[in-house]
């Protein structure tokens, strides 16, 4: 992959050597590899610092959507790196299911459970996983879990922020620099109401539908009985051009929704954090492995 650090800046080439170096020492590592930019450039950063003593592992359960993992696998056969898919069962956990504020925190809790494992059973020597700086001041019980199980934090123990990463991915020319965060799709349900497997793929198929009709940043919530589609701001014009607005209703009615409705606001990750943000006092980051509550991001670790 091209690279040349004299494009950098500064800054950036000394998180570069933090990074590689860190990973270096580790001598192998096991890469929680979701598909999203930041696993990504971990992964690659990994792959540079350790050659071949770096193994890609994906999760796959009721809430990771199926593009997500087809692009996990796709992104891993690109790099050439060692790429293995695992089942988690995360939705099987009552406390996942109740989806109350930390329901994170048991998502990755059985997600790092099972890297462990992997990575014992590997002889590799660490889990390390994509989290950043931004991460840090918002409201991710996941963190508290990656801590608990002693997974690294690489690219936030570097000083990499979203746009860190994001310059760096575009200049080791990795496809996905630009991608948008996607959470899980249990994120789409509202803190408090329960998830269930069929929220789930009624969520899937109504934004693999959105996406087949071009739109590109979205999500789509669900309250219920109503579907509540968010765009990008630049993209809600085109929502009412031909026949998008009848077909996309006349499909989720298929799906299960009685009412469809658009967001004027626009697509904002982390709108569900909201409404547990003025309840919740932001706390003092003290290490990359902390948790602090906030309101921005997605619902998600």
């Amino acid at each position: 992959m091209p690279f040349s650090l004299q494009t950098c800046p500064v800054s950036l080439n000394s998180k570069i050597a933090a990074l590689e170096n860190n990973l270096k020492g580790m001598g192998s590592v096991l890469v929680a590899f979701s598909g999203g930019v930041d696993s990504t450039v971990v992964l690659a950063a990994a792959q540079r610092a350790l050659k071949d003593q770096v193994l890609a592992v994906t999760a796959e359960s009721e809430s990771l959507a199926q593009r997500e993992l087809d692009l996990a696998r796709r992104l891993a056969k690109v790099m050439g790196v060692e790429h293995l898919v695992i089942l988690t069962a995360e939705t099987s956990s009552p406390d996942y299911l109740k989806n109350s504020v930390n329901r994170c925190y048991h998502c990755k809790s059985e997600l790092y459970s099972k890297l462990n494992a992997v990575a014992k059973d590997r002889g590799i020597h660490r889990v390390v996983n994509g989290i950043i700086l931004d991460d840090l001041g918002d409201y991710r019980p996941g963190i508290a879990a990656a801590r608990e199980a002693g997974v690294a934090c690489p690219l936030a123990e570097a000083g990499f922020t979203k746009e860190d990463v994001r310059n760096l991915a575009r200049e080791w020319g990795l496809s996905n620099w630009e991608k948008p965060a996607n959470p899980c799709l249990s994120s789409r349900v509202p803190y408090g109401e329960s998830i269930t497997m069929e929220k789930l793929e009624a969520i899937e198929r109504a934004e693999d539908l959105l996406l087949e009709l071009g739109f590109s940043q979205l999500r789509v919530r669900h309250h219920g009985d109503i579907a509540r589609i968010e765009l990008a701001q630049e993209e809600i014009p085109r929502f009412f051009t031909g026949s998008i607005p009848q077909t996309v209703e006349r499909r989720f009615k298929e799906l299960g929704f009685k009412y469809v409705t658009l967001d004027v606001e626009g697509f904002r990750s982390g709108r569900l954090n909201e409404a547990i943000g003025a309840a919740m006092s932001p706390t003092k980051e003290s290490s990359p492995s902390s948790s602090t509550p906030g309101k921005k991001g997605e619902p998600s670790g």
